[in-house]
């Protein structure tokens, strides 16, 4: 003999309601899109102060679900988000104020750039060499 169990009782019982695993994960969203995921703790070295920068891209997505005309079946919800950084770059502060940017290069990724551009290049020689056979 099998029981069913009811979850959405079981979360009643505790206290909780529903939409609680939502509003919590919402805010686990906003804790991690700081300001502070954006721009890096300010350290100094050799009388330059160096705030490291970076990009911040994520996205979000929920689900849900109800009861059916079974008894037995019901309730249900899910929610999740994922987050990325890519550095960026730095400001630098100099001993008398003058704040300057310092880019950083991804070489990896002009490289792959550089690989895509020189394969459509191939490409279109060979489409215009079988165009003029």
């Amino acid at each position: 003999m099998t029981v069913a169990r009811d979850e959405t009782a079981d979360r009643t019982s505790r206290g909780e309601r529903p939409g609680d695993a939502v509003v919590g994960s919402i805010r686990g969203i906003y804790d991690a899109l700081t300001v502070k995921r954006v721009f890096g703790d300010a350290y100094e070295s050799n009388g330059v102060t160096v705030i490291p920068v970076a990009r911040i891209g994520g996205g979000a997505g929920g689900g849900g679900g109800e009861g059916t005309s079974d008894a037995e079946a019901g309730g249900g919800f899910g929610t999740g988000f994922g987050l990325g950084a890519r550095p960026v770059g730095v400001y630098c502060i100099d001993g008398e104020g003058r704040v300057a940017w310092k880019p950083a290069v991804d070489a990896t990724r002009v490289v792959r750039g550089a690989q895509v551009l020189s394969g459509i290049v191939a490409v279109c020689i060979t489409l215009v060499l079988l165009a003029r056979r």
